[in-house]
């Protein structure tokens, strides 16, 4: 892809040409936007315009702070899966009062500097986390597709797919609705191959609206996306529905979301930010403008959001060169909802379920896995273990399972040590040099190659070429030492040889 040109600093007001290209952008991402923003919000179990509304807020709040200049945030596919399970354990009131008190946290964390340490986060805990997110949204959606209930649970999706086969071609009607997503999801792959199209309508717009038409001019009996009006969607949460911040559950879902919308809108930062020569991102800046975005939206009662690269990608890609397309596009937004809001009665949800199982798809990171696999072999692990641990129990579980195996395994990776001796010569103790990283993963290690020294010699045990050595260790060392020269000193009193 072509740099931007170095033209991010302009104001767009000043050049024609600036305010030019960021108005096409505008529009571009604006029609990549729209059928994703409805799809997640259905799929989130939450009405449809509560997604264009986070687009909005996406666009207009955090569009207009500053952080990075050329990423787009709303609702994401990412958070999908957790929006979900709260929504269906707390409620929509619940929800608002969730992602307000993450917004809140978010900027609390970008006032104290502490954006760029998210950059920190195990690059394979978060893949895991998005293969993770990836597979439960695709499990999901596939009973979407058939206009059919899904599970609550990961395991009980996976496990009920064959069952879900069965009932769908013994069904007319889901057979018909799962034709439609799976015809979406076929335009979906095959739309960008076509050159011309493609400059003409972003995939998942030209798959929704040919979806949409065959739906309407054949009349066919499917399930399609309920409205209830802009306004009418807005819910805010009231005064009571923050006393459920004193409980566990609540609590652990808000940690969830902020975690996972920041390192989500971070790393797609730095990925936005390999697509142009403009400014580099501010993290702390741009954490604090996703919190903003995320607490207006709680006050409305909306999703959550956070930058994603799609839409991202997509702005860079028209030509956007300031922040004016992003905040356009919140403004297409916003006179769609409020214009043309019976037009989405006519989307079939199997379709927007077919645009959700691609871009669960997506969130797979199938090509990396073979060389990560050669390569990395440990990382392959953390990424498969948080995406395994997200399917069999939830999201926050899944994720801190992921960042205890990732700290595990550079535990493992940086705890060298090897034993190196030192003969003075006869009548002197056995100089043994303990070198390395000396922790409890490598004891059973370590206590091997101290037992395999010369057991007719005491020993002078010397750990100042230790780089740091936790306490297990230092007890074991100092036990070792004590308890061999004890056992030499009473074998030479009795003329015995230590068994070697």
């Amino acid at each position: 892809m072509t740099p931007t040109p170095l033209l991010t600093k302009l104001n767009p007001f000043r050049s024609r040409g600036t305010l030019r290209a960021d108005l096409t952008a505008s529009v571009v991402v604006f029609l990549v936007a729209l059928p994703l923003c409805v799809g997640v919000a259905v799929a989130s179990g939450v009405p449809a315009e509560l997604g264009l509304i986070t687009g909005i807020v996406g666009g207009l709040v955090t569009g207009f702070l500053p952080g990075s200049s050329l990423q787009v945030s709303g609702p994401a596919a990412g958070l999908t899966v957790l929006v979900y399970e709260a929504v269906q354990a707390h409620g929509l009131a619940g929800l608002g009062v969730l992602v307000l008190a993450s917004g809140l946290i978010q900027i609390a964390l970008g006032a104290l500097r502490l954006g760029r340490w998210f950059r920190a986060i195990s690059v394979s805990v978060v893949q895991g986390m998005l293969a993770g997110i990836g597979l439960v949204l695709i499990a999901g959606q596939l009973y979407a597709l058939a206009d059919a209930t899904a599970p609550s649970s990961g395991p009980d999706k996976i496990l009920g797919l064959a069952s879900l086969v069965g009932k769908t071609v013994g069904d007319s009607t889901a057979l018909t609705a799962a034709g439609i997503g799976v015809a979406t999801v076929l335009v979906l792959v095959l739309w960008p191959r076509w050159k011309a199209g493609a400059r003409a309508l972003p995939a998942p717009l030209a798959a929704v609206l040919l979806a949409t038409g065959a739906t309407a001019a054949l009349g066919l009996p499917v399930a399609r996306v309920e409205v209830t009006g802009l306004l009418q969607a807005v819910q805010p949460p009231g005064l009571g529905d923050f006393a459920g911040l004193a409980s566990a559950g609540m609590l652990g879902t808000v940690l969830a979301f902020t975690l996972i919308a920041s390192a989500e809108s971070l790393f797609s930062a730095a990925a936005v930010d390999r697509l142009h020569d403009g400014p580099r991102t501010d993290y702390d800046k741009e954490l604090m403008a996703q919190g903003a975005g995320n607490t207006v939206c709680g006050a409305l009662g909306a999703l959550p959001m956070t930058a994603v690269i799609v839409r991202s990608s997509a702005n860079v890609s028209a030509g956007a060169r300031t922040k004016v397309s992003r905040v356009l596009h919140g403004v297409w937004l916003l006179l769609f909802a409020a214009a043309f809001p019976a037009a989405l009665e006519l989307i079939p949800v199997a379709a927007l379920a077919g645009v959700l199982v691609h871009a669960g798809w997506k969130l797979l990171p199938v090509r990396d896995l073979a060389p990560m696999w050669r390569e990395h072999r440990a990382e392959a692990v953390v990424l498969a273990v948080t995406a395994l641990a997200i399917v069999a129990t939830d999201m926050f579980q899944g994720v801190l399972l992921g960042l205890l195996t990732a700290v595990v395994k550079t535990a493992w990776e940086t705890s060298h040590i090897h034993v190196e001796t030192e003969d003075p010569g006869p009548g002197h103790p056995l100089r043994v040099l303990v070198l390395g990283n000396a922790t409890f993963l490598r004891l059973p290690k370590l206590q091997d190659q101290l037992d395999a020294l010369p057991t007719d010699r005491t020993v002078e045990l010397r750990l100042d070429g230790l780089r740091h050595m936790d306490h297990a260790c230092g007890l074991a060392l100092s036990t070792w030492e004590e308890r061999h020269n004890r056992t030499v000193r009473a074998a030479s009193r009795t003329g015995e040889r230590i068994p070697g």
